[in-house]
């Protein structure tokens, strides 16, 4: 259908908002980098009108107002009336919303995730068949380097998304620009009693290490699956997982050329923001106990997040931090001052305070986390040490059996690495 014809059949669905379609260009913008101030007017817009189209003529009118949805990622409403919004619209409008306009339903917080995770498969699908394309007509060497490390990237999204003993793998976000983004949920997001959300540090890019990022969540997921099983905590079957663990690369980690300056972090701050409001706005009814567990210049992203007193989480793990700008737990939006520090030795950053604080010192307030490793007084194993600035979240480690337990709520649990070779909790300081 011609684009220009998109507005002649518009009629307004049962319940539905007279807004005229033509005035969706017109809305106004939010404001705040997650969607805070004016609450989700632009989004408003957009839904009400295309509740109102006539499903005929819905395809030519996405189709004509693809920028107006592509703003909605550019200047992102508040996730709490994105979900809202989104369960106005009749299945059948959802369901060509996510046929058309894939990207923007996949990466926009609110959307439930299951929508998400068929979303950004199709545009997975689409965007890699379209780069195979454009690669078999391309001369330039420029261009088809850029297209063969575009392919490379995805299809290593694609491997990641890779179920792996019979637990789902979901794709909430995915950016395939050349500082690609993305997230993989290891576990059901929707029903999860626990949600962790890993944060890394630099040298994370999305072609290279989300393949091992996704790894990383599945080891702590079943961590946290045991754990629960022999802690006698519930919601542990496979028909209803109890944990849910985001594999997080979802801003541009810095490398040796940009990691002393903060503009990646306030990026990534801005990001996960968003992404912890999207959780928490679709579990409103539900809430998990939700965890950040963040490494390197992650953790500087994620204090700084937790610092603004938009968000608050229920637990807070920092590895090899460099800092920010709260001098202590009591500046950051962590319930209960739940907060816990891993610094392993031979570290050069810890101790650091880079960025304006140091989150091991004993002002800071933060329970100590032992990552050098330990016998497990719950599972009698023995466990590796973490050394230097990029072994934390190796498996088999003191420092991932205790960030498992800081994600199910047992902190008591967590091994606070006080003297060689004991079992002392961070708990019992």
């Amino acid at each position: 259908m011609p684009a220009e014809s998109a507005h002649a059949e518009v009629t307004p669905a049962a319940g539905a908002s007279a807004i005229e379609p033509a005035s969706i260009g017109d809305a106004p913008t939010s404001s705040g980098a997650a969607g805070a101030g004016a609450p989700g007017q632009s989004a408003s817009a957009v839904f009400s009108s295309i509740q109102a189209v006539d499903p005929a003529a819905l395809p030519g009118f996405l189709n004509a107002h693809a920028s107006d949805l592509d703003r909605l990622l550019v200047d992102p409403p508040a996730a709490s009336d994105v979900s809202q919004l989104w369960k106005l619209l009749d299945p059948s409008r959802q369901a060509e919303l996510v046929k058309v306009a894939p990207h923007v339903v996949g990466n926009l917080e609110g959307v439930p995730y299951d929508v998400r995770g068929k979303a950004n498969r199709l545009d997975l699908e689409r965007t890699i068949s379209a780069a195979q394309t454009k690669l078999g007509t391309e001369r330039g060497k420029a261009a088809r380097v850029a297209l063969k490390r575009q392919l490379t990237t995805l299809a290593n999204v694609k491997e990641a998304l890779a179920k792996k003993d019979g637990v789902t793998r979901t794709l909430v976000s995915l950016d395939p620009s050349d500082d690609a983004r993305a997230s993989i949920v290891v576990g059901d997001l929707r029903t999860a009693r626990y949600v962790s959300v890993l944060v890394p540090g630099m040298y994370m890019a999305v072609g290279e290490q989300i393949e091992a990022w996704s790894e990383v969540a599945q080891n702590l997921y079943e961590q946290q699956t045991g754990f629960l099983k022999r802690l006698g905590g519930t919601g542990t079957t496979k028909r209803t997982p109890g944990v849910a663990v985001v594999a997080w690369i979802g801003y541009q980690t810095p490398v040796l050329t940009n990691i002393g300056g903060l503009d990646l972090a306030r990026q990534g701050a801005d990001s996960l923001e968003r992404t912890l409001m999207g959780i928490q706005s679709l579990r409103v009814s539900d809430p998990p106990y939700l965890s950040v567990l963040a490494h390197s210049y992650g953790s500087t992203a994620a204090l700084l997040a937790l610092e603004r007193g938009t968000v608050s989480v229920d637990a807070l793990a920092l590895m090899g931090s460099p800092g920010s700008d709260a001098q202590s737990v009591k500046q950051l939006g962590v319930r209960g001052g739940n907060v816990f520090v891993g610094e392993a030795a031979m570290d050069p950053i810890v101790n650091s305070a880079f960025f304006g604080s140091d989150p091991g010192s004993p002002s800071y307030g933060a329970r100590p986390m032992g990552v050098g490793g330990a016998a497990d007084p719950i599972t009698h194993r023995t466990l590796s040490g973490s050394s230097g600035h990029n072994e934390y979240f190796s498996a088999g480690t003191e420092c991932m059996r205790n960030l498992a337990l800081i994600g199910i709520d047992r902190g008591d649990l967590v091994l606070s690495g006080r003297g060689a070779g004991t079992t002392k909790t961070a708990s019992s300081r």
